[in-house]
C-alpha cells in the first residue's frame, strides 16, 4: 500500500512538472476560412460543419491545396489532420511555411503514406536562403489515420521548434554566430496539400499509388494561427521582442521537452541528415547546438 501511494505521489509530481512546461500557448480552435483560401482544384476540397471542417481529396486527375490568406514573421502555427486511411503509399500530406522569393525559407511537415498496415512516416526539413537538405524521419507513436493530432510550428528568432500534439520532435537552432542562415527576416505564408508523389515518397518511389483505392482523403480542423503578420516585402516585425512566443521561455526547451525528444529520437527516429555521415562527413555546424548529436 506505502509503494502504490507512492507511486501515486511520482505521477502527481511528474503531472505537475509537465504542466510548468514552456508549452506553446493552447491552438483555439477556428474555421477554415478566417485565415485560409483554397489554391487549386477547388473541386477537391469539402466543407464541413459550417468550414470548421475540410476533406482535401486526391484522384489520380489531380490532388489540391490551400494557403493562408496573410503572411507571417514569427509565431505559432497549428492545424489538426487525420492522415489518409488505408493503403496510402504513393500519397504525401503537406504541411509548411515558405516565403516567396528564389532565395526562400522554408519549414516543412511531410506526411509520408504508406502500404496498408506500415507506418506513416514524418518527414521534417527546413529550408533557408533556398536551400534546403536538413531532413528528418520518423515514424509516429500511433496511428495518425484514426484521429485528428495536433501538428505545430513555432517559430521565433531563437528557435524553430516542430511539434506533434504537445510532443517536440526536432529543434532547429538559430546558428547564425556559425555562419548558418536562419529564417528571420522573409515572411512566410502556410500551405496545406495532398499529393501524389510516388516517384519518391515511399520505399524512395519503390511503392506506387494504387488508384484503385482513389479517392484518397485528408481531414482538417483547427485552423490556428497566431503570428506576426506583414507584407509579403517586410523584413521585421513591428511588434518583435512583444509576443508571447517571444518571451524568455520560448527561447528554448525546458528539460521535460527536452527528455520528451530525447524519446522520440531513441524511439522513433529513424534518419536525421545531422549523423549521416555519408552525406554530411562534417558535422553541419547548427547541428552541433543539438544535444543528442
Amino acid at each position: 500500500m506505502a509503494s502504490f501511494m507512492w507511486n501515486i505521489c511520482l505521477g502527481v509530481l511528474f503531472l505537475a512538472y509537465a504542466a510548468k512546461a514552456a508549452a506553446p500557448r493552447r491552438p483555439v480552435n477556428v474555421p477554415f476560412y478566417r485565415n485560409y483560401v483554397p489554391t487549386w482544384a477547388f473541386d477537391h476540397i469539402k466543407y464541413f460543419n459550417g468550414g470548421n471542417d475540410i476533406q482535401l481529396s486526391l484522384d489520380k486527375y489531380t490532388g489540391t491545396g490551400f494557403q493562408s490568406k496573410g503572411s507571417y514573421l514569427f509565431g505559432h502555427f497549428s492545424m489538426q489532420i487525420k492522415m489518409v486511411p488505408g493503403d496510402s503509399a504513393g500519397t504525401v500530406t503537406a504541411f509548411y511555411l515558405s516565403s516567396q522569393n528564389s532565395e526562400h525559407d522554408e519549414i516543412d511537415f511531410e506526411f509520408l503514406g504508406n502500404r496498408t498496415g506500415q507506418p506513416y512516416i514524418v518527414q521534417t526539413n527546413v529550408f533557408t536562403g533556398g536551400k534546403g537538405n536538413k531532413e528528418q524521419r520518423i515514424f509516429l507513436w500511433f496511428d495518425p489515420t484514426k484521429d485528428f493530432h495536433s501538428y505545430s510550428v513555432l517559430w521565433n528568432m531563437y528557435q524553430i521548434v516542430f511539434f506533434v500534439d504537445d510532443v517536440p520532435i526536432r529543434v532547429f537552432k538559430n546558428s547564425k554566430d556559425l555562419g548558418v542562415r536562419f529564417p528571420f527576416n522573409q515572411p512566410m505564408k502556410i500551405y496545406s496539400s495532398l499529393w501524389n508523389a510516388d516517384d519518391w515518397a515511399t520505399r524512395g518511389g519503390l511503392e506506387k499509388t494504387d488508384w484503385s483505392k482513389a479517392p484518397f482523403v485528408a481531414a482538417y480542423r483547427g485552423f490556428h494561427v497566431d503570428g506576426c503578420e506583414e507584407s509579403v516585402n517586410a523584413r521585421f516585425c513591428k511588434t518583435q521582442g512583444q509576443r508571447w512566443w517571444d518571451q524568455k521561455e520560448f527561447q528554448d526547451l525546458d528539460s521535460f521537452q527536452y527528455r520528451r525528444l530525447s524519446w522520440v529520437r531513441q524511439k522513433y527516429t529513424i534518419y536525421n541528415y545531422c549523423t549521416d555521415k555519408v552525406r554530411y562527413p562534417t558535422v553541419p555546424p547548427e547541428c552541433t547546438r543539438d544535444r543528442d548529436v
